[in-house]
């Protein structure tokens, strides 16, 4: 028997664009590394809220930074990455409160569909996702009238809640359980040192297999 895979957490929101990144290679390198990966949907407007940030969409030199940094990184991991055309409208007033709720929703009843799931709602196309995803047209339903229910509600606010107890300024945020003791990383790039600590080599942002849809 080999050794026990070692867990990590992350968490993320399909607002932030560099969740999708984050996201995208720990997907591809759960396969390769020896980790129990464990998405965690994530409303990161509680984490800005409870750690008094912002996001930097609304500071000028940095929404500049954003958009030319999110070009070079498409490329780079070879995510299909669009800016949407309303993207002042989805960050500032539309927010992800729906979409993550929805998230939390099927990772509660179906969370074999998570990945999925959570990949079709980045590409944009949510009144999509559930069916592009392969989940039929029942389960979706029952999922949307889940999403306002108590038991979703809470269980979004306990996971946001507990990546603000880890410290969490902002998503992604892989956090990694080692030895006893827990490690929080913060962004897309912090992978090489991930690899670092897991003891785990690193090969870049390796390229979606073959046979696999983003």
């Amino acid at each position: 028997m080999g050794p026990v895979p070692r867990t990590l957490e992350l968490f993320y929101d399909v607002l932030s664009p560099y969740s999708w990144f984050g996201f995208e290679v720990l997907c591809r390198y759960k396969n390769i590394w020896n980790i129990n990966l464990q998405l965690r949907p994530t409303l990161i407007a509680g984490i800005m809220k409870d750690s008094g940030n912002k996001p930097p969409a609304l500071l000028p030199r940095k929404a500049q930074y954003l958009r030319n940094d999110i070009r070079l990184l498409r490329q780079h991991v070879q995510v299909p990455m669009q800016f949407p055309k309303d993207f002042f409208s989805v960050i500032l007033e539309k927010g992800s409160l729906s979409a993550m709720r929805f998230l939390t929703a099927v990772n509660m009843e179906h969370p074999e569909m998570l990945e999925k799931v959570s990949r079709e709602l980045w590409m944009r196309v949510w009144s999509r996702a559930a069916e592009k995803a392969g989940m039929s047209t029942e389960q979706a339903q029952v999922l949307l009238e889940e999403m306002s229910t108590p038991k979703v509600k809470n269980k979004l606010k306990e996971t946001t809640e507990a990546a603000c107890k880890y410290g969490a300024f902002g998503l992604p945020v892989t956090v990694a359980h080692l030895d006893g003791q827990t490690h929080m990383l913060f962004g897309s790039d912090r992978m090489e040192l991930l690899a670092h600590l897991l003891g785990e080599k690193w090969m870049g942002p390796v390229p979606p297999a073959i046979n696999a849809k983003l």
